[in-house]
């Protein structure tokens, strides 16, 4: 039941991190560009943005049943349904925002659904949340994380072409997220067993500084680039990492039986497959017209 706990607030999750994220690049549309030499003053800027800040006020309260969750489940299991945001970020991009959806995000859903009743029958009852970790492995693991994230960040500067640092800002606040989650994930567990002392730990710095550096590429991405795949990005990167992180860091399990085996790796498979198939959807005027000129 903790695990299936773990699972519902996950869906919260993805839910709320979508709608504000949606938000927030309306609101970040509306603001002054983000300017890195000037932190303080840029995130005055997009909070003045009543849209940003309704949508960082959401995002706060996925945050919070993000790390409820991950107190929960195991991390792997967390990010695997998390990343059926995709599927409601095109649903919510359509229905509410004025995108148009296309056949293939629909198959999309439906691989996404199947992907995560198959991971909820395949679950191991293992009956822990898996927070222990290795130092060393934890420190290699975010070390290498901030390093790929930081030069996605200064990816103009190493020659990258700049029409596509939108979607570069996007995937690395997403790893950078992911590195955030991963510490916060080490964090519940220290808590778990020492209480508000737990908190006492080098990967409280690792989260703050990696969830603000984030802040500013997020905001900056969906500034310069188109909402849909910068957030898919942002989406894809923070679960993928995680997931990683879970497997790697904190030994999440698989299925011991064949068959569960060969369940869960085809809904893994789904999942990905259902991110695949989630183009970036147009704008319905956008769409309108090319019919028309047609």
């Amino acid at each position: 039941m903790t695990v299936d706990l773990g699972i519902l607030l996950a869906l919260f999750c993805a839910l709320a991190t979508n709608v504000g994220f949606l938000w927030k690049h309306k609101g970040a549309c509306a603001a002054p560009a983000v300017e890195w030499l000037h932190p303080f003053r840029s995130a005055v800027a997009l909070y003045r943005s009543k849209w940003f800040a309704l949508g960082m006020v959401v995002a706060t309260g996925a945050w919070g049943f993000h790390v409820a969750a991950m107190a929960l489940a195991p991390l792997s299991i967390v990010q695997t349904v998390i990343s059926g945001g995709i599927v409601l970020l095109t649903v919510l991009a359509e229905r509410c925002f004025g995108f148009q959806v296309g056949r293939r995000q629909f198959i999309g859903v439906a691989l996404m659904a199947a992907g995560l009743v198959l991971l909820t029958i395949t679950l191991p009852h293992t009956g822990g949340a898996h927070s222990h970790y290795s130092r060393v492995g934890m420190a290699s693991f975010e070390c290498g994380l901030l390093f790929i994230g930081t030069m996605l960040v200064l990816s103009p500067k190493l020659g990258a072409r700049h029409e596509h640092h939108g979607l570069f800002l996007g995937c690395a606040s997403g790893i950078l997220f992911g590195v955030s989650d991963v510490a916060i994930k080490a964090l519940t567990g220290a808590i778990g067993h020492a209480g508000p002392l737990g908190l006492v730990s080098p990967w409280l710095a690792v989260a703050i500084i990696a969830s603000v550096v984030a802040f500013y590429s997020s905001a900056r991405g969906l500034q310069i680039g188109e909402p849909v795949p910068v957030i898919t990005l942002t989406s894809a990167g923070a679960n993928v990492s995680a997931i990683a992180g879970g497997i790697i860091v904190f030994g999440d399990p698989m299925s011991s039986h064949p068959v569960g085996i060969v369940l869960q790796s085809l809904a893994f498979i789904l999942v990905i497959a259902a991110a695949a198939l989630m183009p970036a959807p147009m704008r319905a005027a956008e769409a309108v017209a090319a019919t028309a000129a047609a």
